[in-house]
């Protein structure tokens, strides 16, 4: 069963690791990180993750990096909660992925920070072998929202998205530009209605933005399982690189 490594991500003070995973470099516990966001602030924040690693990640130069938002359901400080669904699920289960992945987990009774999520990445491209042009995000719910906030803030950044069941600001949409889009969702989704995600699609279609929506006819709120037990999701992700849009 793979392994997941746990970390307590935090600013201006020590970095702590406990690794359970035979191929994760070693780290120094005692490196001080701070982070400026677009150089107009900077803030102390703090996160706990889950990190996976290839079984190859020793061998090559440079892979690509997935942010795996969770749902509201998943918040808390029990990062075993965030293997409830999605990649970290999976990873649970035994399969391989050919990403580097990063599941936060949100804080309870609050819904995701961007800036926050904007320096774990930063983290993770700075100490970890991260190809800068295939960055991506996923997300579910109220991680399908994260993943919409995150691209209208760092569209530049990531070379493309895939949220699912989740729902976002249409006035906001078009500045994602051209950023590669797939989203997902449940006809019979009485949680956050599948509208919501038309909604967006439409209106990147309208900006003559790179959209497309899977609507499945029976599925409820879990518009998730179907769409992360679907290898062509990860296929379709590798498919884009930021320096080719």
């Amino acid at each position: 069963m793979k392994c997941f490594t746990k970390y307590v991500f935090l600013f201006f003070l020590s970095l702590m690791i406990i690794s359970c995973s035979n191929h994760v470099e070693k780290r120094d516990d005692s490196k001080q990180t701070s982070f400026s966001f677009s150089g107009k602030y900077v803030e102390n924040v703090s996160i706990n993750y889950l990190l996976y690693l290839p079984k190859d990640y020793s061998e090559k130069e440079k892979y690509p990096l997935m942010l795996f938002l969770h749902g509201a359901g998943e918040r808390g400080n029990n990062l075993e909660l965030v293997k409830k669904h999605g990649p970290p699920k999976l990873i649970e289960q035994g399969k391989d992925f050919p990403f580097v992945i990063i599941s936060p987990q949100c804080p309870s009774d609050v819904r995701w920070n961007t800036k926050t999520l904007i320096a774990l990445i930063d983290e993770i491209v700075e100490n970890y072998k991260i190809d800068k042009n295939r960055i991506y995000v996923t997300g579910l719910s109220m991680g399908g929202n994260g993943t919409w906030r995150l691209a209208t803030e760092i569209a530049d950044r990531l070379a493309a998205i895939i949220p699912i069941c989740g729902w976002g600001d249409p006035f906001d949409i078009c500045s994602i530009g051209n950023l590669p889009v797939w989203a997902f969702h449940g006809e019979k989704d009485v949680v956050v209605q599948s509208s919501s995600s038309q909604i967006l699609i439409d209106r990147l279609k309208f900006c003559k933005g790179n959209a497309k929506l899977t609507i499945y006819p029976e599925a409820g709120h879990d518009s998730w399982t179907a769409t992360y037990d679907n290898d062509e999701i990860y296929s379709w992700l590798l498919n884009h690189s930021r320096n080719k849009r």
